[in-house]
């Protein structure tokens, strides 16, 4: 009896160890590595092949956001790297090679408006005209991504916060310059108004589950999912009233009234991935501008809040953010999009010290080729694809806001 004990010792020693846990540690995953094709943009390439001119003069035709600004490098790479994934089609590659190699609505919806943003609005065109020629559920929408040929994948479920982002997107592009929105515009976002509106009970519910950025499973409505579709109800009205269709407006935009009550109801006051559960995470940035004009001070007041928790609650060791505080990937890892996705919200609410905090951040965490990556490791080297596309638009949509100040 007595030699049992010091062998139940020995083992869970031995298993300790080879979990890479020893006293007074935490065991850690490995590191990712960055993954991106070989040689992109190699230097020597990229300046011989005529590329480097070809990209330079393609900037001249428009603006570069933050220009004069010590972020002007980041963000002249950031347009360039949208140049290189974007189709004649219109698709745009979330990111180099592999399962990023794929269009996501998500993903072309910002890539389109900071396109427009600096100019560019053929290109901002181009993607919208490809959303609206994407295969489409009228029940629940869009696919969760699709190849860059526009044919679609049905590899996952198909992510109902997609509708919401490309109407935001419709609205955000037409603010800028009604010539960046084609005529195919008016059928995508009559389409995606009926969607959301059934999906939503005209604003009197949320939407069933669906898998959010996340691209994780879930079995009950997440904030990730509904804050998108009210900033997208509430972008149609704005863009019916743009186009002359006052009674559209009205009736979308109550729509989308009654669904932000509701989501106040459901989700706050904690404002978390659940409402009271699954802790706070990135998504709370997308009830405030530039996605939603700012409500009740009482709903402002709590939102903002929860947005000021998640970033001390989800940060990473590298200084970075996680994409929630119960993040399931338990790596360290900063990711990218959710960081700069926090500088937008605060360069739109006039954060400005928040909002350049993490712009040094990103800027100080990119490639050697000066992408900005999809993650940064937990000892702060550039992981995952890079450049990833959607880190690339947010960063230079949160240029343009400092610029208007």
């Amino acid at each position: 009896m007595r030699t049992g004990r010091p062998r139940s010792l020995l083992v869970l020693l031995l298993a300790l160890v080879m979990l890479g846990a020893t006293a007074g540690q935490r065991a850690h995953l490995p590191e990712d590595g960055l993954i991106t094709e070989p040689g992109y943009r190699a230097a020597a390439t990229y300046v011989a092949s005529g590329q480097a001119r070809a990209d330079q003069l393609w900037l001249e035709t428009g603006t570069v956001p933050g220009s004069g600004t010590r972020w002007a490098d980041m963000a002249r790479w950031a347009l360039v790297d949208l140049r290189s994934f974007l189709s004649p089609n219109g698709t745009v590659a979330a990111g180099p090679g592999g399962p990023w190699k794929k269009f996501w609505p998500r993903d072309g919806s910002f890539a389109a408006v900071a396109l427009s943003r600096s100019g560019h609005h053929e290109e901002a065109a181009q993607i919208l005209d490809r959303l609206a020629r994407l295969e489409f559920d009228p029940v629940v929408g869009f696919q969760a991504r699709y190849r860059l040929d526009g044919s679609p994948l049905s590899d996952r479920p198909r992510q109902s916060d997609g509708c919401g982002w490309v109407l935001w997107a419709i609205k955000e592009v037409r603010a800028e310059d009604p010539a960046g929105v084609p005529a195919s515009a008016a059928g995508l976002r009559d389409r995606c108004v009926r969607t959301l509106t059934t999906l939503v009970g005209a604003g009197s519910r949320l939407p069933p589950p669906s898998p959010d950025y996340w691209e994780l499973p879930v079995d009950r409505t997440c904030l990730g999912t509904v804050a998108p579709m009210v900033a997208g109800l509430t972008a149609a009205a704005d863009d019916y009233r743009a186009t002359g269709q006052a009674t559209e407006a009205a009736a979308v935009g109550a729509v989308g009234a009654r669904l932000g009550r509701v989501v106040a109801r459901s989700f706050g006051p904690d404002y978390e991935r659940f409402g009271s559960k699954g802790g706070v995470d990135a998504a709370v940035a997308m009830l405030l501008p530039p996605f939603r004009n700012q409500g009740g001070a009482q709903t402002d007041r709590a939102v903002r809040g929860a947005w000021l928790r998640y970033q001390h609650k989800a940060l990473q060791p590298a200084g970075g953010l996680a994409p929630g505080a119960d993040w399931t990937a338990r790596d360290g890892a900063s990711w990218t999009p959710e960081t700069a996705l926090v500088a937008l919200t605060a360069a739109a609410t006039h954060d400005d010290k928040t909002a350049q905090r993490w712009l040094d951040w990103l800027d100080a965490h990119r490639t050697a080729y000066g992408s900005l990556p999809e993650k940064v490791t937990r000892t702060g080297r550039p992981a995952g694809p890079a450049p990833l596309v959607w880190t690339a638009a947010l960063t230079l949509l949160t240029l343009h806001e400092l610029d208007q100040h």
